[in-house]
């Protein structure tokens, strides 16, 4: 069952792709949301396109959406197994012309995230990940997938490579870095960062500050697939469907690091 959302998941991933380039070719407008965060023509046209596959091949599965849940309306019941949709991840690259937004799609199951599929439309790339393992793929310009390549963590290096955001850096990430004496980082955007751990281009990803489990829930499917993983602070799993907390907003994450592979 799994395997079949993956697929789907994969195919309506890719759907989004040929009206987001024309977006973003033509230079995206965007106006901002009632937290202050960008969004674009492009972010709601695939979400809505998303939602209507999910909803035709999937109609079983709870779906939280990024731009439904900015409008109040994310479902937080009956969360044990569901699907969280970022249909735009990286907006500020977008907007900004930068090749690194992407388009995430993740299964939830007990709050973990067992298969994702993060794509980079403008990098024709794509990355997918679920209990069989994970994999690259190249994306055709008809926006099919060309080749597939599997893809797994590497071991941990010293001295490690970390990526780090490029439009949400802050200073405890610049601590954090400074403290583990890791002076080579790379900034990219969006759920990228997730998948050069995945692909082993890099080594830890820490992460200070506010995001939600959908930026980050099929980047971090494909880093598990891959062997990584992501914890919080003290150590624990990353979880996702975090709803009806006294201290904390629904489905926001806790600041966390992710790795790639163990020591040598």
């Amino acid at each position: 069952m799994t395997t079949d959302v993956i697929n789907i998941c994969e195919q309506l991933a890719l759907s989004v792709g040929r009206d987001m380039l024309a977006v973003y070719e033509a230079g995206p407008k965007a106006r901002l949301k009632c937290d202050a965060s960008p969004v674009t023509i492009a972010d709601e046209r695939a979400e809505a396109q998303i939602l209507a596959g999910l909803a035709e091949h999937c109609p079983g599965i709870p779906v939280v959406a990024e731009e439904a849940a900015a409008a109040g309306l994310a479902c937080t019941e009956g969360l044990g197994r569901f699907i969280l949709v970022d249909p735009l991840d990286g907006t500020r690259e977008f907007i900004g012309r930068r090749p690194e937004f992407t388009v995430n799609i993740a299964l939830i199951e007990a709050g973990v995230p067992v298969a994702g599929v993060v794509y980079a439309p403008a990098l024709a790339r794509a990355y997918a990940g679920c209990a069989k393992g994970a994999e690259r793929l190249e994306i055709s310009p008809g926006f099919t997938v060309a080749s597939r390549v599997p893809i797994t963590v590497r071991p941990y290096r010293e001295p490690p490579c970390a990526v780090i955001s490029r439009s949400h850096i802050t200073a405890e990430t610049m601590t954090w870095l400074a403290d583990h004496g890791i002076d080579h980082s790379v900034a990219i955007g969006s759920s990228l960062k997730f998948c050069l751990l995945a692909e082993g281009s890099a080594d830890l990803y820490p992460r200070y500050g506010c995001t939600m489990e959908w930026d980050t829930a099929a980047g971090d499917a494909v880093l598990r697939a891959a062997g990584g993983m992501t914890a919080t602070m003290d150590g624990a799993a990353l979880t996702y469907g975090k709803v009806h907390r006294k201290a904390a907003k629904d489905f926001v994450n806790p600041d966390f690091i992710a790795r790639g592979g163990p020591a040598k």
